[in-house]
């Protein structure tokens, strides 16, 4: 999961930016869940270590959440909206139940925002390619700008037939999403190394206190 200090790395596990973003809450399916998305600068470090913001545009960025703390945070709360939205909808998608018509309607305005910026440019040496308007005065970016490639993220992967392959990890209290791009479908974990290598320990001790004789300790 990502981990707490000075400088905080997400861990990018889930083969698609908006299951990466879903996946910003560590432990979501315990009484303790952890928030990685605390800030507004929390939301721009994820944005530049998922590859989303580059160095100039995290630091502009960043100057305006200085100098307009109230407008970043506004955004902060839709980021938060946003991801809780995609997560509520992929969940119901992969089990094949019916879908939230709020979370459903908080993705499509994202979206709608996020389609409005998207343009067709022409790059020497690379031809044609998909890029963002940032929209902001002087050409920065607006602070909404990390949002509109989850948003399009979700769209695609909800149309795509890769939505049969999102799966939510099934170490005990995890919740993270991935998408399972294993040969035969077998994937299990967000990652075997973690979450896999944790539940192996539990069932382990778990066999091996049912083999104890009743009435022996067991430390």
């Amino acid at each position: 999961m990502g981990r707490v200090g000075r400088k905080r790395r997400y861990d990018f596990r889930g083969g698609a930016t908006c299951l990466d973003f879903v996946n910003t809450v560590g432990w979501r399916f315990t009484d303790r869940p952890r928030e990685y998305l605390g800030s507004y600068k929390d939301l721009l470090s994820w944005g530049k270590q998922a590859g989303l913001l580059v160095e100039e545009e995290k630091g502009l960025l960043s100057e305006r959440a200085t100098t307009h703390p109230e407008e970043v945070r506004a955004v902060l709360s839709r980021a938060i909206a946003l991801r809780e939205a995609v997560h509520e909808v992929l969940s119901t998608a992969i089990a094949g139940e019916l879908h939230d018509d709020d979370a459903l309607t908080v993705l499509n305005r994202e979206l709608s925002e996020a389609l409005s910026r998207l343009r067709v440019v022409h790059r020497p040496g690379k031809a044609w390619a998909w890029a963002w308007d940032r929209g902001g005065e002087g050409r920065e970016p607006l602070p909404e700008y990390p949002l509109w490639p989850v948003a399009r993220s979700a769209a695609e992967l909800l149309t795509s037939p890769k939505l049969d392959r999102v799966k939510v990890c099934a170490g005990e209290g995890c919740g993270w999403m991935f998408l399972d791009e294993s040969r035969n479908n077998s994937r299990r974990w967000c990652d075997s190394t973690d979450c896999g290598n944790r539940e192996r320990v539990r069932k382990h001790l778990a066999r091996k206190r049912a083999s104890q004789p009743r009435g022996s300790a067991f430390p």
